[in-house]
């Protein structure tokens, strides 16, 4: 049975009382700031008049809010204010000066010409804990190239990696580099404000794209180009053959991974192969590493000589690692994601019955969750400049000049 999401009135989570100040766009930022909304911060969206682009990505049944931005967008206020007029400038720095977190994702040179930069922000509020998450390190040549998921899938070597297993190099389909550098953004914010906790200090954060990408494709690549001068080429064997991937069974897939040398003993038993266990290629992990092509081409024949259902069963029982291969549309129908909820339905007071995804992680005395709809563009701009002083004459008036913009629908 469908779980329906109960909606709690104010924030939860371990992040209470932190006031993030969100100018991030697109996906890198926008999942941190999810992230940390879901933990109980009062995240503050400032989108430009035409809202963040990832509002009109992939399937919506109302424009500006798509699929994509109710992700996104739950536990966030949307203000819009147009940074290209001066009369934005008293708005955001009242905001500033609320808030505890300032993030963007906007290429240093851009970030100066708004007067974002760190220098700035600081000024109105020393303590700030400024994270900028853009393409490439401060220091190298790329600074100012712009970056997004395909590019650094690209450059990162991650692209390349496929094409050693299929012939054909390609982008996941998923986008890695965006959210994997989302949650280096993420931790570097919560650790900053560790920081700011015991000592009262703000400070900048830099998360670079390309830099922390490829720390996350290069940790088990490095292989014998982590010694000098190199004692081989970078790449780890076992993830490069292309017998690496979900077995074809004689009516489907599975995955299975038997890791240790217990795993391949009572694998080989359930396959009927038991001598295989002390064949010299296979009997222990350093030699199942110098063979792993020849190991994984042999699993591969024994695997197409089952069904899906059986195998399951006999690894289960053998307690080999082994899950069915699933489709996105198949996981709406998992027995374990359905037990825990994983998929709530909550009602949207416009865009009617949603099905989201739950906070995956637990706090057994801090849970967060999802305490505040996905809104409209600019649904939050009177309130929250209100509650920085604003009186109604003077957010009059900048709505007026078209610094601030309102919900119009």
């Amino acid at each position: 049975m469908r779980r329906n999401l109960i909606v709690p009135d104010t924030p939860i989570g371990p992040l209470q009382g932190i006031r993030v100040i969100d100018l991030t766009t697109v996906m890198l930022g926008p999942f941190c700031t999810q992230i940390l909304g879901e933990m109980g911060a009062d995240v503050i969206k400032i989108e430009p008049p035409g809202g963040d682009i990832g509002r009109w990505t992939g399937t919506y049944k109302t424009k500006g809010m798509s699929s994509a931005y109710l992700m996104k967008g739950r536990n966030k206020r949307s203000v819009v204010l147009d940074l290209k007029k001066q009369d934005a400038r008293e708005p955001l720095k009242r905001l500033v000066e609320s808030a505890d977190v300032f993030v963007h994702n906007i290429r240093p040179q851009a970030a100066a010409r708004l007067g974002i930069d760190y220098q700035s922000i600081s000024a109105w509020k020393p303590d700030i804990v400024y994270a900028a998450a853009t393409g490439y390190g401060e220091d190298g040549p790329f600074v100012d190239k712009p970056a997004y998921d395909d590019l650094i899938q690209g450059a990162s070597g991650l692209a390349s990696l496929f094409g050693s297993v299929t012939g054909t190099p390609r982008y996941g389909p998923t986008v890695l580099a965006d959210k994997t550098t989302g949650l280096f953004l993420t931790y570097s914010i919560s650790m900053a404000l560790f920081h700011r906790e015991r000592t009262g200090e703000g400070q900048k954060i830099h998360v670079p794209m390309y830099e922390a990408f490829v720390g996350f494709v290069m940790n088990e690549h490095m292989q014998g180009r982590m010694y000098d001068p190199p004692v081989g080429e970078a790449g780890y064997r076992r993830m490069l053959t292309p017998h690496r991937r979900p077995f074809p069974t004689s009516d489907g897939y599975v995955c299975v991974l038997p890791y240790n040398d217990k795993h391949w003993g009572r694998f080989f038993t359930v396959a009927g192969k038991p001598e295989l266990a002390k064949d010299p290629r296979f009997a222990d992990q350093p030699s199942r590493s110098k063979n792993i092509d020849a190991l994984y081409e042999i699993v591969t024949e024994i695997m197409a000589q089952r069904t899906s259902a059986d195998w399951l069963k006999a690894l289960e029982e053998a307690d080999v690692p082994v899950m069915p291969m699933n489709s996105p549309e198949d996981l709406f129908d998992c027995p374990h994601l359905e037990a825990v909820g994983m998929f709530p339905e909550v009602d949207h007071p416009t865009e009617g019955k949603l099905r989201h995804i739950k906070v995956p992680v637990s706090f057994s005395k801090t849970p967060g969750g999802y305490y505040r709809h996905p809104e409209n563009l600019g649904e939050s701009t009177r309130e929250a400049l209100s509650g920085v002083g604003f009186s109604d004459d003077e957010i009059d008036a900048l709505i007026a000049s078209g610094a601030a913009v309102l919900r119009t629908d």
